[in-house]
């Protein structure tokens, strides 16, 4: 068990130190923009409206791991622990835990005194009905809580968890964007993906839920019972949907915005809003997750099942100049599935299948697909949705790529209701593009995207190419209990091998993300996942 949670005079005084860093305007482990010697003391007052790309499904992550829902949900619905940006854990509505030394029994001793936002106490029922909810419901959680055998719940403040195996990355599983803890007394006995709830959300945060205008904006305002006092500092905090890139930029330029993450604005324009010194770029904030973009087959389609198609396209496709151009160099390329800031577990090889159009024609033509009537050897669509603002050009890329080798490609823009239930629900799809988070652990971020048993019909970002290798099964679920390291390592290292090889996807790269706010937003960057987390500590300087 950490000594850090052990110890509790140990764990108060780090507590202590992260808080006063925190309030003065600090960030954990990284120099950047908010550091303690130029940051402001913070004020009470004031409102920050954060721009987002996209306007999310949900406001409430309990049952979806869409990036926006992510981004909005903790502002009202927290979780146990939060996290600094060098990933320490800190008591969020967890007051202190403790870890058996077999690693099979987490004890969470919970804050008293927390209500929901209708007056209802907050208890370790909660608690125990999120975590089971998320074991059945949740894209990730599945994997996450797969080990919990059982919640024990002895007493209003105390939760117990019982594993049937240790799980070596549970400790980091708790953030309230990825594990929210929502009251049981309004979801219990509903559907909790149809449930109210998650349109107009109760919970225990720095924020209450004021309004959705669909279409423009999500208002909260200071929850004055918050339990963590003087904080919320922000009298009100707005999320505004700006689905136009270059409207982002003038939002941000002008004011109109004062925060938005994960690199805002059209990556074509970040060099010239650097130039000036109206704005802040912030790189922290993003030690939770990084994501791998990535080309998804459907491994039922007529072509896509056989592997000599999927390894002729990646053969055609130059993910080195996709990751110049399409993403202007934030992207750096990446062939395996965990991302290369998960040094631990990442492996650096290259993909087996190099770009060479040469190969990838004697491949499709091995395949039985010789090329027919205007030299076309066979139609796909590649579906490109609105949630990547850059998936429309990779389409053209990869249309132009493949038409070189006789592969007609339809590119289609569905909204985000119909991409995922093409995807994920009538898998009505050829290929797509996407963006996973790895996360805080490959068994978390990666697995779910790979392992049969996260095939799921309707569960989004879940298994959606329907990939089934008996082998790579093993080996995740053994790396999800493997204590030891090094063994980890191996494991992963391996499963990476097969599945670069297998080529359900093709992974292309991964980005470098940044946070970009005007200079009277402060405060939003402090823990490990940024503007995804509750904003408690977010404040304006005038």
């Amino acid at each position: 068990m950490n000594s850090e949670v052990r110890n509790p005079g140990r764990r108060a005084m780090m507590i202590a130190t992260a808080t006063a860093a925190v309030a003065a305007g600090g960030r954990f482990g990284a120099a950047g923009a908010q550091t303690l010697a130029s940051a402001p003391a913070p004020r009470r007052g004031g409102s920050m409206t954060v721009v987002l790309q996209v306007e999310p499904p949900t406001l409430v992550s309990v049952t979806n791991a869409n990036t926006f829902a992510i981004a909005v949900s903790a502002k009202v619905t927290e979780g146990l622990i939060w996290y600094d940006n060098d990933m320490k854990p800190h008591p969020q509505l967890a007051q202190s835990w403790d870890v058996a030394a077999d690693g099979l029994t987490y004890t969470f001793k919970l804050r008293e005194g927390v209500k929901w936002h209708d007056g209802k106490p907050f208890s370790s029922a909660d608690v125990a009905y999120s975590i089971e909810l998320m074991k059945k419901s949740h894209p990730r959680g599945r994997a996450t809580f797969a080990h919990v055998k059982s919640i024990e719940t002895p007493d209003p403040l105390t939760v117990v968890l019982r594993l049937d195996a240790p799980i070596p990355y549970l400790i980091r599983g708790f953030a309230a964007g990825e594990a929210p803890i929502v009251p049981k007394h309004i979801y219990d006995g509903t559907d909790p993906v149809t449930n109210p709830n998650n349109s107009a959300p109760v919970g225990t945060g720095p924020f209450r839920f004021k309004e959705w205008v669909r279409g423009s904006h999500i208002l909260y305002v200071r929850n004055e019972e918050y339990w963590d006092q003087p904080r919320p500092y922000l009298d009100q905090l707005i999320v505004k949907f700006i689905l136009d890139p270059a409207g982002r930029s003038a939002a941000l330029e002008s004011g109109e915005g004062d925060v938005g993450y994960r690199t805002p604005v059209a990556l074509n324009d970040v060099a010239r809003l650097m130039k000036g010194s109206k704005l802040g770029f912030e790189t922290a904030g993003y030690a939770y997750s990084n994501n791998v973009a990535s080309i998804d087959f459907n491994l039922d389609n007529e072509y896509f099942s056989k592997p000599q198609v999927r390894q002729a396209i990646a053969h055609a496709l130059n993910t080195k100049a996709i990751c110049n151009t399409i993403y202007y160099g934030t992207y750096t390329p990446c062939a395996s599935p965990i991302a290369p800031f998960m040094k631990e577990y990442h492996s650096p090889d290259p993909s087996p299948y190099p770009y060479d159009m040469a190969k990838a024609e004697k491949l499709l033509d091995e395949a039985g697909y010789p090329r027919g009537a205007g030299r076309i050897r066979f139609k796909v669509g590649f579906d490109a949705p609105p949630t990547i603002e850059e998936a429309r050009r990779l389409g053209e890329f990869v249309r132009a790529s493949l038409a070189r080798i006789g592969i007609a490609v339809e590119i289609r823009t569905p909204d985000v209701g119909t991409y995922i239930k093409r995807v994920y629900t009538d898998r009505d799809f050829d290929f797509a593009c996407n963006t996973y988070s790895n996360l805080y652990d490959p068994t978390v971020g990666v697995q779910r995207l790979y392992w049969s048993k996260n095939i799921i019909k309707g569960v989004p970002y879940s298994n959606g190419t329907y990939y089934r290798n008996p082998k790579v099964d093993q080996l995740l679920e053994a790396a999800a209990t493997e204590n030891d390291p090094a063994r980890r390592k191996e494991l992963f290292l391996e499963f990476q091998k097969i599945v670069m090889a297998d080529l359900p996807n093709i992974n292309i790269g991964v980005p470098r993300w940044y946070t970009i706010h005007t200079k009277r937003a402060l405060g939003h960057s402090v823990t490990a996942d940024g503007l995804e987390g509750n904003l408690a500590y977010a404040y304006v300087t005038a």
